[in-house]
C-alpha cells in the first residue's frame, strides 16, 4: 500500500535529514542508510547504518533510530510517528516498525533484493498484522540511489585495486 501525501515538500526536508546520516555512514564504511523518526514535527530518533562498527547484525537505521525515538519519548509504542528511512526497509524492520506502531512509514529508493514493503514483499499489507501503517514511497529517491550506487561502485573499486597490489608483476 504505498501511497502519497500532498506534503511532499515537508518529507523531502526530513528525508534530507535521513540522507545526512546516510552519509555519516558511508563515511564510516557502513552502507549508506539513514533514518530519523518525527513525532509532532519534531525528530524524536535518529540512525543509521553501523552493523559493521557495532558488530550487531541488528543495526541497521531504522532499528537504531527507533530505539533512540523510544528512550527519548519515553515508550516504545511510537504511533502518531512517521519514520523516514532513505532505503525501502528489509523483514526485520517492517516487524520492528509494526511492533514500534510507527503510524506511517518514508522511504527513498527501493530496494530491488531486499525490501519487504514493496520490492520482493508486501509486507505491511499482510492481513494478520494488529497495526496498519501508512506508506509513502520514492522521496528523495535517486539521491538515496545514488547515494547507494556510489558507496557500492567505490567498495569495488577498492577490492579491484587491492587485487591488482596483491597480483605479482
Amino acid at each position: 500500500m504505498v501511497t502519497t501525501l500532498p506534503d511532499r515538500e515537508t518529507d523531502e526536508r526530513w528525508m534530507q535529514r535521513a540522507l545526512e546520516l546516510a552519509c555519516y555512514a558511508a563515511a564510516q564504511g557502513e552502507v549508506p542508510v539513514g533514518a530519523i523518526v518525527v513525532l509532532d514535527g519534531k525528530e524524536v530518533g535518529a540512525g543509521y547504518n553501523a552493523p559493521i562498527s557495532a558488530c550487531d547484525p541488528t543495526a541497521h537505521a531504522e532499528i537504531r533510530a527507533l530505539r533512540d525515538a523510544a528512550a527519548r519519548v519515553g515508550n516504545y509504542r511510537l504511533s502518531g510517528a512517521t519514520l523516514y528511512v532513505t532505503l525501502e526497509p528489509c523483514t526485520m524492520c517492517v516487524g520492528a516498525i509494526v511492533h514500534s506502531r510507527i503510524s506511517r512509514l518514508v522511504y527513498g529508493a527501493t530496494e530491488p533484493k531486499g525490501g519487504a514493503v514493496q520490492s520482493v514483499r508486501a509486507t505491511l499489507e499482510e492481513p494478520h498484522f494488529n497495526w496498519n501503517v501508512e506508506v509513502t514511497g520514492g522521496v528523495l529517491a535517486e539521491q538515496s540511489g545514488q547515494l547507494l550506487s556510489g558507496f557500492f561502485a567505490a567498495r569495488r573499486e577498492q577490492k579491484r585495486r587491492a587485487r591488482q597490489l596483491s597480483e605479482p608483476d
